[in-house]
């Protein structure tokens, strides 16, 4: 009897025993969601997720594939149950075919009781561990995958049950609020670093003149920032191709000698369009010369177009994003369009100056012409006016004595004519500043000044040569000032320094003349303006001081430019 009655307790005593392990799984599933909400770590969630799921249902082996960026295939897989020796022997991580792969196709749980009876079951490697039950549950969240859960050999030996599955559907839930949290997290703190990045790049650019400085500043900073094996700014040059001006990354002296027609590559027709562009897969892409592409080792890229006002510049360009999917990303290309805007100020600023440069440059040429055209008419033209005038009286002399005379005479003024002549041609480029340098070119011109009752001394400390450029432009600085002496000064002393300081070089021309006073006097025609303007195309500044009744001082400072062959 006992026996009997007590059937209906033991009964009884086994569903509230069910009972509270049903209530310690529940409190174990609030827990878990608290804990993986607060967890920011991507990894370090994923691991939490992978052992709670299989506590939580009593799962041998628990595993969580994390879905690639194309939603097709598994970029990572997360498990445990599984030691370091039964890894070695599986082999490679699961791509995602198989029953995983039917998981990720359907995206719904999915349970059976023997995998090996499922005909979709497929792809175990030789060293695999046994698996014969099996719960597959997806990770989603507004629609969006990003993984799924996988449970298998249940405990007990039996298969995964109802409640199994709606343990593993809430966990997967949580686990989907919990990831997405985590990339936002990730993304507003990878956002911000960038941010940080571009306003310092900003601040660096708008402090520095040096071009090619700049865009090297910004190829290395968008390297960094959007992890691209190599970025670079590609320029359009006369010839139809391209020039790089600035290169960063790894490996990049296989870009040294790169150069093709603009038609024929794909850098020149997004330039041509203006519009930025991802390329994904450099290998299908068919407007991409494949042959190059190998010849480079480009894989993925970006390419954005550096204009201002519609009109293009160049192109910043990043090859091989460096992360495990290998293609940059929406967001990287919208820190390049960033970075490309940056570049096109100081492009832009940088093509103005060299064009007005090169202005300046040619009507200083122009100046110089007009010069010579004048000195030569005043006096190498007159000069042989008058020979020829010589000529025609000593035709028409009528004794040896008035014919002798007036050859003699031509021989004066012939010889005065080619000593002029030889002058204005060492004036266009003197032979001792070329062999010499600008110490002795510029004691020569001293010692051919002539001027009545004038003395002119020279002194250098200067024992270098210079930037070509840099040595003419003094010359021409020291040349003109010193005619000027001779022709309005009305000086009995002036004197050449040239002095070599630590970063520059002065060189002073100072007269004892009548002075002038520099508000009033106009200086262009004392060719001052010219001398300033031939300076400051290299970088150097002209100052003048002058007082009526105490001589002019002209000093000039060009900052140190060493010689460079050619």
């Amino acid at each position: 009897m006992r026996g009997l009655m007590d059937a209906p307790q033991d009964a009884e005593t086994r569903q509230e025993d069910r009972a509270i392990s049903q209530e310690d799984r529940l409190l174990k599933l609030v827990s878990a969601g608290i804990a993986l909400s607060s967890e920011l770590s991507l990894d370090d969630l994923l691991s939490r997720l992978v052992e709670t799921a299989a506590e939580l249902t009593g799962a041998r082996y628990a595993a969580l594939g994390v879905l690639d960026p194309s939603g097709t295939a598994l970029e990572r897989f997360i498990m445990t149950g599984i030691d370091e020796e039964a890894r070695r022997r599986i082999g490679d991580l699961p791509r995602g075919r198989g029953i995983l792969g039917v998981l990720i196709r359907d995206a719904k749980s999915l349970r059976l009781s023997n995998l090996g009876d499922d005909p979709r079951s497929v792809g175990f490697p030789p060293g695999h561990p046994p698996m014969r039950s099996f719960l597959g549950t997806p990770i989603v969240m507004r629609g969006v995958a990003y993984g799924n859960l996988y449970l298998t050999e249940k405990s007990d030996g039996g298969g995964f049950t109802a409640d199994d599955e709606q343990v593993a559907e809430l966990l997967a839930g949580q686990a989907a609020a919990a990831i997405d949290n985590a990339r936002l997290y990730q993304s507003a703190t990878t956002w911000m670093r960038q941010l940080e990045t571009l306003v310092d790049v900003s601040r660096k650019v708008a402090g520095e003149l040096d071009i090619d400085l700049i865009l090297e500043t910004l190829c290395r900073e968008i390297c960094e920032l959007i992890d691209a094996e190599t970025a670079l700014v590609a320029m359009a040059d006369d010839s139809g191709g391209f020039r790089i001006p600035a290169i960063a990354g790894d490996d990049i002296e296989r870009f040294a000698n790169v150069r093709a027609p603009t038609k024929s590559m794909k850098a020149g027709r997004v330039m041509e369009r203006g519009r930025a562009e991802r390329i994904d897969s450099v290998v299908d892409d068919p407007e991409i010369d494949q042959r190059l592409a190998r010849q480079l080792s480009i894989r993925s890229a970006l390419m954005v177009p550096i204009q201002i006002s519609g009109v293009p510049l160049g192109l910043l360009m990043a090859f091989n994003h460096v992360g495990a999917d290998g293609r940059f990303s929406d967001g990287d290309l919208r820190l390049a369009e960033l970075f490309a805007e940056r570049a096109a100020q100081p492009i832009d600023l940088s093509q103005r100056v060299s064009r007005e440069a090169l202005s300046r440059a040619l009507e200083g040429q122009e100046q110089e012409r007009r010069r010579l055209g004048a000195e030569l008419h005043d006096e190498a033209a007159q000069a042989l006016a008058l020979i020829l005038m010589g000529i025609r009286s000593a035709e028409a002399s009528k004794s040896e004595d008035e014919r002798a005379a007036a050859t003699a005479h031509l021989k004066e003024v012939a010889e005065a004519t080619l000593g002029n002549v030889r002058r204005l041609s060492h004036q266009l480029r003197p032979p001792t500043l070329t062999s010499h340098g600008l110490a002795s070119a510029i004691s020569m011109v001293a010692e051919q000044i002539t001027g009545p009752g004038l003395e002119v001394t020279t002194e250098s400390t200067l024992r270098e040569r210079l930037d070509p450029q840099v040595e003419t432009s003094l010359f021409r600085m020291v040349q003109e000032a010193l005619a000027n002496v001779v022709r309005h000064a009305h000086a009995s002393m002036a004197s050449v320094l040239v002095a070599r300081q630590e970063r520059s070089v002065v060189v002073v021309v100072e007269d004892d003349g009548v002075g002038f006073d520099v508000e009033k006097v106009g200086v262009d025609c004392l060719g001052l303006v010219g001398m300033r303007e031939r300076l400051e195309l290299i970088g150097g500044v002209l100052e003048i001081e002058s007082i009526p009744g105490t001589g002019t001082t002209v000093r000039a400072r060009v900052p140190v430019r060493r010689r460079t062959s050619g």
